[in-house]
């Protein structure tokens, strides 16, 4: 009576192996779909990131314009904290294509 136990037993880890190795071949094919669906998505993201940085720059350049202007004594943090910003902006979309390889 044992013996048949441990039979049914290992009869049934063998079938949760077989069915798991079998489901772990349908993943490849939707990792592969998740990867190319995702490269889809890298060119209109960088280029809405290097959209927002040349923004950022901008209005960035024209507070320190203004700053300039009126005298302001402080204007080396602000143009550390806006040109910090917009080079993160160029910067993270050249390493995201770079990363994706595109």
């Amino acid at each position: 009576m044992r013996k048949i136990k441990n039979l049914r037993f290992i009869i049934f880890l063998y079938l949760c192996t077989i069915n798991g190795y079998v489901m772990a071949q349908s993943g490849v094919n939707g990792l592969n779909t998740a990867t190319s669906t995702l490269k889809t998505y890298v060119d209109p993201a960088t280029n809405i990131a290097l959209v927002i940085g040349g923004l950022v720059g901008i209005v960035g350049g024209i507070r320190v314009y203004s700053k300039w202007n009126s005298g302001d004594q402080d204007i080396n943090k602000e143009l550390m904290g806006w040109g910090g910003s917009c080079l993160f902006l160029v910067l993270s979309s050249l390493i995201v294509k770079a990363f994706f390889g595109l």
